[in-house]
């Protein structure tokens, strides 16, 4: 059965998003249990207010084959102006530098797509 990452429901086999949080579904093999859930094997590699940002991110870095995980602090029951939530990229320990040399191969990828754009 799928199972949401952020909020630990199960659904029916066919649906792919969490209804909830909007959270790609894993497959019950793929989803970490709670006790492998410990800070000891989990690190911030990433933060941001914006959540699209942090879901390519995540999307690229799978893309890849490093699996990391997105907790969101977002509380979607109380509307609020402006975003003022963290959401952070989480890697295993081991996948880290992995993580961090390919987010800064990213950056400047985009730095040299903004320098090619203002040249234009």
């Amino acid at each position: 059965m799928p199972v949401c990452p952020n909020c630990e429901y199960e659904y029916v086999e066919g649906i792919a998003f969490c209804p909830d949080c909007g959270s790609t579904l894993l497959a019950d093999e793929d989803y970490m249990k709670p006790e492998e859930w410990n800070e000891k094997n989990w690190e911030i590699v990433y933060t941001s207010s914006q959540e699209i940002e942090v879901e390519m991110l995540k999307d690229n870095l799978e893309s890849a084959g490093i699996n990391v995980v997105i907790l969101s602090q977002k509380d979607r029951n109380y509307p609020a102006p402006g975003d003022f939530s963290v959401i952070k990229l989480l890697a295993r320990k081991e996948d880290v530098q992995d993580v961090l040399e390919f987010i800064q191969k990213t950056k400047s990828l985009n730095s040299l797509d903004e320098e090619a754009t203002a040249d234009e």
